[in-house]
């Protein structure tokens, strides 16, 4: 494979699901309030999901994804001349369509992590506690389940957007614990 044609899908890959990314970071940002579970719990006493995944986040998160969609909407008319004939990936080609890909991302992103936090408590791991896997990949496994009756994906989509998100989540992690910003690396 062209290297040319390798690193455009890697940005490309990137840049589609931008969406995601924003959605996870924005439901941190703004979250807290009310957990989307109620604070309800099982028979055996453990919580659904937790304290981590509220509704105030999964709104912010998912009003930042729509928003990303919208501005890469905006933006593609700007960037698919340019990178048009070399496209192997999806990309937003309009604002309705970025706005549509934005919701399904962004929300599924959301989706996804609470997912994962209502897996790691049915496997008895506490919110904060390491699921290698699961952690990184919850949130973008679902947001591309939800895009997926709208864009077509292709294996090699998929394969960039997995080690994109697995070495951007431990750079930013590694990277936020050696500045002291969280207390454990992953």
């Amino acid at each position: 494979m062209d290297i040319q044609i390798f690193l455009i899908g890697c940005l490309t890959t990137l840049y589609f699901i931008l969406p995601a990314y924003f959605s996870n970071g924005g439901a941190l940002a703004f979250g807290g309030g009310t957990p989307v579970d109620f604070g309800k719990s099982d028979k055996n006493g453990v919580r659904w999901i937790g304290d981590g995944v509220t509704w105030r986040g999964l709104f912010a998160g998912t009003i930042i994804g729509i928003i990303t969609g919208a501005i890469q909407g905006y933006l593609a008319p700007f960037i698919l001349p340019e990178i048009g004939s070399y496209l192997i990936t999806p990309i937003v080609t309009d604002v309705s369509n970025g706005i549509l890909i934005g919701f399904l991302l962004g929300f599924g992103a959301l989706l996804g992590d609470a997912l994962g936090s209502f897996i790691k408590r049915r496997l008895g791991i506490g919110r904060g506690k390491p699921a290698p896997v699961l952690d990184q990949l919850d949130f973008l496994i679902v947001a591309l389940i939800l895009v997926s009756p709208v864009v077509e994906l292709n294996l090699f989509f998929i394969i960039i957007a997995i080690v994109l998100t697995l070495v951007i989540h431990l750079v930013a992690n590694g990277g936020a614990y050696l500045l002291g910003l969280k207390d454990v690396w992953y």
